[in-house]
């Protein structure tokens, strides 16, 4: 099996090379100038560059973690993470895109461990939920009593979860990484957008959209499809 996987993976990047020409890499072997660095959670079903359709290199610049967090801390002191500063402070990189997606199991993890005060028992897992948990705790202060109520659990929800909840805490969490983001530095100069991406029909009804909920603070609605204009007016929405 792991053979077979392995034959797969080296089929795969045979594919990759032979949908490159000569000068897919002409002018870029030397150094890098992505126009956006995305931060998603780390998912198999949120692919990066296919949500934007990038199939050749250098214009994305990607980042990925559990609950597709902006900061770390390094000597006590929150900072913007070396995978999403490295391209703004580096690379004349100006725009930065913070993805949440529906179902998230990272803002699940510490919803249930603040309702349980259990966390994942893998060290690495669990610092990461960790990182979310203050988050989770400030939008249920946030969201209580205000909006949808819980829902069924889903195909992927635990028993007595709330995925109604759990979507909305995504896109709260998705808010305060643009506010972390805006808040350091490295960012001020940058454009943030936040977007949630759905495939779960929490926000539409096409599956792998990518919906805005934010840009450099703003999060009205209406003020975001002015931004982007009529056509792309359906790619705004809210669950907050």
């Amino acid at each position: 099996m792991a053979r077979d996987l392995l034959t797969e993976l080296l089929d795969r990047n045979d594919e990759h090379v032979a949908s490159l020409d000569a000068e897919t890499f002409g002018g870029q072997r030397d150094g890098q100038r992505p126009s956006v660095v995305s931060v998603c959670c780390s998912d198999s079903r949120v692919a990066q560059e296919g949500m934007w359709a990038v199939d050749r290199p250098g214009f994305l610049f990607t980042a990925g973690n559990i609950g597709n967090r902006v900061s770390d801390r390094v000597d006590g002191e929150r900072v913007l993470a070396g995978s999403v500063a490295y391209p703004l402070a580096y690379t004349g990189t100006d725009a930065l895109a913070v993805v949440g997606h529906t179902g998230c199991g990272a803002v699940g993890a510490a919803l249930s461990a603040v309702r349980t005060g259990e966390l994942p028992e893998e060290p690495g897992v669990r610092a990461d939920v960790e990182e979310l948990v203050p988050i989770v705790e400030s939008g249920l202060d946030a969201l209580d009593g205000d909006g949808p109520g819980e829902d069924e659990p889903g195909d992927d929800e635990p028993v007595g979860d709330a995925p109604t909840l759990r979507n909305r805490l995504v896109e709260y969490n998705v808010h305060e990484q643009v506010t972390i983001a805006r808040g350091t530095e490295t960012a001020a100069g940058a454009d943030v957008y936040g977007f949630v991406y759905d495939f779960h029909g929490a926000y539409g009804t096409r599956d792998g959209a990518a919906y805005l909920v934010n840009v450099d603070g703003e999060r009205d609605p209406e003020a975001l499809r002015d931004r982007v204009g009529p056509a792309y007016a359906d790619h705004v929405a809210t669950l907050l």
